[in-house]
């Protein structure tokens, strides 16, 4: 007799923590793995934001925090919302979380009910599918190629649509796949659900500030759209603070206050001394960190190139965040080392095994013809990697 409850049954495992496991588990055994499976920054927080946890530690700021965040947190999140997205945001309409996952699952959850459907253009975070499954939703997804750069079209969008439908996912710079929505397209798109007033619109945009010279735009600029948009922001990635664990939302106030209430019942306020380091992060000039932006830039020309040298291995110019996702189709059906790929994950598991680079598969970003590279790491490892990678499928 299974004791668990069927909501947790229900529920994959993280795809990217479960390869990050098996990395470690064949490390453990001195096996010389390069991790290119997690995204993660792979620079030390900047000394400013250090500087400003140890003054928090230094003036006692050790109390439970307000459940939605501290209000000169949320003031200086309200000017960063102004200064780069071009959206006025209320101090009522911010939550601060333990990290944009929470953010995501908050949203989730005062929104939507069981049957309603959720609209995930693929590749899609691996997350967004389990928290629409964990909230009984229904997951549609609107599929895309790499031969589109990864987008999705307005009709395509309007195809997806049902009745039921309650919410779709943008998340642009894309992970998997380093894909950025033009602001016309995004216009576009907004173009077709702005005639559908009973859907909501997440907008998950985490890797804003790491893009290579395409303008972010977020969709909430939108005045038709804005009362309907989430956004959703932290500042794990362009800061390198992702054990920090702070995310945030910008929302129409109802939904602010429920996401306010649900968070009350479950975690509380996020870690004080963390929150007092991202008033620095986020009151910050952009240009703070653009020294990291250069870096991943480059790592990025290096391992387009490396990748594109190797035969059946598909690979697009992705325009942000730090991740490649070639199509590694061409390999289906073929022996490599003694056995045969049928899949993605068999692809991803052969690189793991024989390789000993850790990759992530693409089935759980919604695209199984692909793989998910990480390029944040050091450009030795990601040479390294992409040579160990090409001698294995030789």
């Amino acid at each position: 007799m299974d004791l668990l409850s069927s909501r947790i049954n229900s529920l994959p495992i993280s795809a990217t923590l479960a390869m990050a496991a098996k990395a470690r588990e064949l490390k453990n055994k001195g096996v010389d793995i390069i991790g290119l499976s997690l995204g993660e920054p792979d620079f030390n927080t900047p000394e400013f934001i250090k500087n400003a946890a140890v003054k928090a530690v230094e003036d006692n700021w050790n109390s439970y925090s307000p459940v939605d965040g501290y209000l000169d947190l949320k003031k200086a999140i309200c000017n960063k919302f102004k200064r780069d997205n071009k959206i006025n945001y209320k101090t009522s309409q911010i939550v601060v979380s333990t990290g944009a996952k929470q953010s995501i699952a908050n949203v989730c959850m005062v929104l939507l009910n069981p049957g309603d459907e959720v609209l995930l253009p693929a590749p899609y975070w691996v997350s967004y599918s389990a928290i629409a499954t964990l909230a009984e939703a229904k997951s549609t997804i609107i599929p895309s190629t790499i031969e589109s750069d990864f987008k999705i079209t307005p009709e395509q969008l309007q195809a997806a649509i049902t009745s039921k439908t309650k919410l779709v996912m943008f998340n642009s710079p894309n992970n998997p796949s380093g894909t950025i929505y033009t602001e016309k397209e995004l216009f576009a798109l907004g173009e077709v659900l702005k005639n559908h007033p009973n859907i909501f619109i997440l907008s998950d945009e985490i890797y804003e500030h790491i893009n290579y010279g395409t303008p972010h735009f977020s969709i909430a600029s939108i005045p038709e759209l804005y009362e309907r948009t989430v956004t959703v922001n932290g500042v794990a990635k362009a800061f390198a603070m992702t054990g920090w664990r702070i995310g945030y939302i910008g929302a129409p106030e109802w939904i602010a206050k429920a996401c306010n209430k649900m968070q009350g019942q479950i975690t509380s306020g996020a870690n004080c001394i963390a929150q007092r380091a991202t008033i620095a992060a986020v009151k910050a000039p952009v240009k703070n960190i653009q020294y990291m932006v250069d870096e991943f830039s480059k790592r990025r020309e290096i391992i387009i190139k490396l990748l594109k040298a190797i035969p059946g291995i598909k690979v697009n110019q992705p325009h942000g965040a730090f991740y490649v996702f070639p199509n590694i189709s061409a390999y289906f059906g073929k022996i490599l080392g003694g056995k045969k790929i049928e899949n993605a994950a068999d692809f991803a598991l052969y690189l793991l095994e024989e390789a000993h680079v850790a990759t992530v598969n693409g089935d759980a970003f919604g695209n199984g013809d692909c793989i998910r590279i990480s390029y944040a790491a050091s450009e030795e490892n990601i040479r390294t990697a992409i040579d160990r990678i090409a001698k294995a499928l030789q």
